[in-house]
């Protein structure tokens, strides 16, 4: 029945999501702004787990989040900017409460860090999801080939052959022949993309090197994530696919991967 789960969750998602991407625009904007809020809730409600945040703190978290991930929504052109007065005003209104409250049992140094952290990582690859796609919808595929290939294979891998855990304190199902396994379809099929429909003239050994750089990158952007979620002792981020978990759990991969694939973007 977990498996069937799984399965029907990701064909009813799937079906959901590709004619949105294909399309792009608005429609496009207004899903990743709402996924991207989903996530920023998940990881609020796990931090909650030990203690709950003020809800005023919560509401202006939200706003310059939304802020962030829809900064420069409408450009088609990839250039590496941020609006710093976004940075300035969530600075400025997570910190200074603290001053407010001057009580640690409501609001401290911690939570606010947190916050910080969250929106800023969150905020950052949530937008780039937009600059990317409008940039170039195929360079967006390849990015979920790399993620989805990976996940795919190294769930099945690792359920056929694994053997070896892989990082038992953070992911004990996860084991280092899944990891190969789905390194090594990744690679394959994301650079085959590439080479067929981006750029026939790249440079192959080049190509297949990043490839593989950034399945290994989004392997370790899931071990993130769960290393989160073990902090706080929690087995999903939330029930929202059922048999997959929540936002995070199946976003955790690509939220990485696309921050540093900016690094490749003007090169590759």
């Amino acid at each position: 029945m977990g498996m069937k789960q799984r399965v029907i969750s990701a064909a009813i998602a799937l079906l959901l999501v590709i004619p949105i991407i294909i399309v792009g625009g608005s429609l496009y904007y207004i899903m990743v702004g709402v996924v991207s809020a989903l996530a920023l809730k998940e990881l609020i409600d796990v931090k909650q787990t030990k203690r709950t945040l003020p809800p005023v703190i919560k509401m202006i978290a939200y706003l310059i989040f939304i802020m962030l991930v829809l900064n420069n929504y409408h450009n088609n052109t990839f250039i590496y900017e941020i609006d710093y007065r976004v940075i300035t005003i969530l600075l400025a209104t997570i910190l200074l409460p603290l001053v407010f409250y001057q009580n640690n049992e409501k609001y401290n140094i911690d939570d606010a860090l947190f916050l910080i952290g969250s929106i800023f990582f969150l905020g950052m690859a949530f937008n780039l999801l937009i600059l990317v796609r409008n940039y170039d919808l195929n360079y967006l595929i390849y990015i979920l080939l790399i993620t989805i290939i990976t996940d795919i294979y190294a769930y099945t891998t690792g359920r056929l052959i694994g053997k070896h855990k892989l990082s038992p304190n953070i992911s004990p199902k996860k084991t280092w022949e899944g990891f190969y396994g789905g390194l090594f379809f990744s690679t394959l099929f994301s650079s085959v993309f590439y080479y067929e429909v981006i750029n026939s003239n790249i440079n192959i050994a080049h190509l297949i090197l990043i490839s593989a750089f950034l399945c290994i990158v989004g392997q370790l952007g899931d071990l993130i994530f769960s290393s989160i979620k073990r902090h706080f002792n929690k087995k999903d981020y939330s029930n929202i696919m059922p048999g997959h978990g929540g936002i995070l759990d199946r976003l955790d991969s690509l939220i990485l991967v696309i921050i540093v694939f900016t690094i490749f973007i003007t090169i590759i």
